[in-house]
């Protein structure tokens, strides 16, 4: 006696593991966020019923998501492969991140640079007003505080020579 198409063939204990193993490893195409083995969705509880049938066919698990990625493409797998048409979506959070910690240390360094040059500037007009004070206490600048002045100046656009 067969049975009438409509209902699922029955599956023994390895089978069960197999069908819920890869339902955990397929996308629902409806819910895209969830897997087969998760989702409600008529089209999950056909897909998982799809899968159902080929693994009672006889079909192993390669042989099944190889048909189900020609039949709805990569996206099924809830873990793609990394492959030329789905590299920017496995490597774009890594260079997003990394130009974003550029900007970072590009504007941290930009903002001590002036913090920098604003203290040298202050302390070189302290000097210049007189022997007395507090400002007459500050330290001469040295060679290299100059040369950190001008480089200073010039990154950040301030050069005096126009």
């Amino acid at each position: 006696m067969s049975q009438p198409p409509d209902l699922d063939p029955p599956l023994d204990a390895a089978a069960q593991a197999r069908l819920k193993t890869l339902s955990e490893e397929l996308r629902c195409l409806v819910c895209q966020n969830q897997t087969l083995a998760d989702s409600n969705a008529e089209l999950a509880v056909d897909l998982r019923r799809e899968v159902q049938r080929m693994i009672a066919g006889g079909r192993s698990d390669k042989q099944i998501k190889t048909y189900l990625v020609e039949r709805y493409g990569d996206f099924v797998l809830y873990d793609p492969p990394v492959q030329a048409n789905t590299i920017a979506l496995w490597f774009a959070p890594f260079v997003l991140l990394l130009i974003g910690a550029i900007i970072w240390a590009a504007v941290q360094r930009r903002s001590r640079l002036r913090v920098r040059l604003d203290t040298t500037a202050a302390q070189a007009q302290g000097s210049e007003a007189g022997a007395a004070g507090p400002a007459a206490a500050a330290p001469p600048a040295r060679e290299h505080d100059r040369d950190d002045r001008e480089r200073a100046r010039r990154m950040l656009g301030l050069d005096e020579e126009r």
